[in-house]
């Protein structure tokens, strides 16, 4: 039996899918499983990337540019231009498979072994995956379910840089949290990221979603960061079309994107049949988007409101992306998580949910909260809640 690598044997577990095996054979005995796990929206893919798919007639599906092809990129400058950025131009841009791979490239060009990013934690899970596949340290500063989870004080990011720092890397709005950072809290990151010569990677892939008349601020709205931030962007969520597989990088410094082309070479191409699509859906999206917004409202009212009735739950509310971390009153969301699955139904109903100790670098610090996703329709959220309230009153720690 071959020996498995340190880096393998140290990967985390996604906390978001770990518990699969407990979902399948629940179904398999016959019990209606509600996934509020994992942000696979049930919204439909908006019709134009639909009909993109079938009118695609090529005759070979050859590969595309390394760094995106050039009709696709085109989109994505009109759309920065849009939203108020008009200096991006296809240039900028780097096409991944997915997000998590713009990721993956940003650290990579920043970070060599032993080196460290600075994340606001709760944070995206594979945050932490990525970077201990890469041999870099994630240095993790808590914010709090009290102040709903809003940026840590300015002075314990400065407590955290050393001289192995590269990064500060946050999520605007937040995954798993919800949070939107205000204007005020993101200039103090541009200023400690110019004063340390640091790179802000503002992972930023929610950005349509956000609620209550706010609008997301973008760290490109920072030109004085030029050449110290990194984009990271997704089609996944703006258009829910997960299985897609298209993000994209973003950065205005051209050094940075000379560095990424190395690695967006060497995996050859992003998927050509995703590029277009998402191009399709990239045209006159304004009332898709202002449609999907106002579902997701209404589903993160009714979710909130929900939970906060339950004796014991407590629930921030969120302001932007499509997830809620709950306080649940149990000692171990782990084992409760695991249980639902395994022990428990509800008139042969039961939910799935993400407990949060994996969102953590810490995870005693996630021990009693999880991850909801309001990804399901109203009906579906209503009867998840009440499987949750009768679960609450039966479950023995």
């Amino acid at each position: 039996m071959p020996k498995i690598s340190n880096r393998a044997e140290h990967m985390p577990a996604s906390p978001i899918r770990k518990l699969v095996p407990f979902s399948i054979a629940a179904k398999q005995k016959g019990i209606k499983v509600y996934h509020l796990n994992i942000g696979q929206p049930d919204i439909e893919t908006p019709q134009s990337a639909l009909d993109a798919l079938k009118d695609i007639h090529l005759k070979v599906l050859e590969y595309s540019l390394s760094e995106g092809n050039i009709e696709y990129r085109e989109q994505l400058a009109k759309y920065y231009n849009k939203i108020g950025f008009t200096d991006i131009t296809p240039k900028n841009f780097i096409v991944t498979n997915g997000g998590s791979e713009a990721l993956n490239f940003a650290i990579s060009v920043l970070c060599d072994q032993d080196d460290e990013i600075i994340v606001p934690e709760p944070y995206y899970a594979n945050y932490n995956g990525f970077s201990n596949a890469l041999g870099v340290v994630v240095k993790s500063i808590p914010s709090s379910i009290e102040t709903g989870f809003a940026l840590p004080p300015i002075e314990e990011f400065e407590k955290k840089i050393t001289d192995k720092t590269k990064a500060i890397l946050i999520c605007n709005p937040g995954n798993p949290t919800g949070y939107l950072y205000t204007r005020e809290e993101l200039a103090k990151l541009a200023e400690i990221a110019l004063k340390h010569d640091i790179v802000v990677i503002s992972d930023e892939v929610y950005r349509e979603y956000v609620y209550d008349g706010k609008s997301q601020v973008s760290m490109l709205a920072f030109p004085e960061l030029a050449d110290n931030c990194i984009i990271i962007d997704s089609e996944s969520k703006r258009y829910s079309m997960c299985g897609v597989r298209i993000g994209f990088m973003v950065t205005r410094s051209q050094k940075i994107l000379d560095a990424a082309m190395k690695f967006a070479q060497a995996r050859l191409s992003p998927v050509l049949i995703g590029q277009i699509i998402a191009a399709a859906a990239h045209v006159d999206d304004d009332a898709y988007i202002r449609s999907v917004r106002e579902e997701y409202t209404k589903r993160r009212n009714l979710l909130v409101d929900l939970l906060n009735s339950i004796p014991g739950v407590i629930c921030p509310n969120p302001k932007g992306a499509f997830y809620c971390m709950v306080e649940l009153p149990v000692k171990d969301t782990d084992d409760f998580a695991q249980w639902l699955l395994e022990s428990y139904n509800f008139n042969g109903e039961t939910i799935m949910v993400a407990p949060a100790g994996g969102f953590y670098s810490d995870p005693a610090l996630g021990k009693k909260q999880v991850r909801m996703a309001y990804v399901l329709k109203e009906e579906d959220l209503r009867k998840s809640v009440e499987v949750l309230r009768n679960a609450l009153q039966v479950y023995k720690d």
